[in-house]
C-alpha cells in the first residue's frame, strides 16, 4: 500500500493500514518528526483503545489494553545502545506474544525483529504531506 496524506487525513490512513491486515509486528520507519508516534496514535484509536496514548520514548514500551486478552505494545527504542538491553527488558516476550506490537527505531534492535513482521515507511514530502508505504 502506498498513500499520500495530510496529517488531518490521519485517522482514514491509520484505517486504511488496519484494512490491509498487517503483520501484528510492525516497524515504523522515518526520520525525527515525519509523524510515527502521531499515525501509532491513531492505529491506536482505530484498534479501540481510548485512553490517552504517547511515546515510550523514556520507558522504551507503553502497553494498552484492546480487550481482555488483547494489547498493543508500542515500543521507542531509539535511545538503546544495543540489543542486549531490549531483551534485558524482555523485548522478545513482547514480540512472540501475539499482540500488536508497533516499533519506533526498530533499525536499532535488527537482530531481534521477528521474520514475520510488516514495516511503514513514512517521508515529508516538500509540501508538508506524508508519503507512506506499507510492506
Amino acid at each position: 500500500m502506498e498513500i499520500i496524506f495530510s496529517l488531518d487525513e490521519i485517522d482514514l490512513v491509520a484505517k486504511k493500514i488496519l484494512e490491509e491486515n498487517p503483520k501484528k509486528v510492525i516497524l515504523f520507519n522515518g526520520n525525527m518528526g515525519v509523524g510515527k508516534t502521531t499515525l501509532i496514535k491513531a492505529l491506536a484509536k482505530c484498534l479501540g483503545i481510548n485512553d490517552p496514548t504517547s511515546s515510550p520514548t523514556f520507558s522504551l514500551v507503553n502497553e494498552y489494553l484492546i480487550t481482555e486478552n488483547q494489547y498493543l505494545y508500542h515500543f521507542d527504542v531509539y535511545r538503546l545502545k544495543n540489543e542486549s538491553e531490549a531483551l534485558d527488558m524482555g523485548i522478545d516476550e513482547y514480540l512472540f506474544s501475539g499482540n500488536w506490537c508497533f516499533i519506533e527505531w526498530a533499525e536499532n534492535i535488527p537482530n531481534l525483529i521477528p521474520e514475520e513482521h510488516s514495516c511503514i515507511a513514512i517521508d515529508i514530502l516538500p509540501d508538508g504531506k506524508r508519503h507512506l508505504v506499507l510492506t
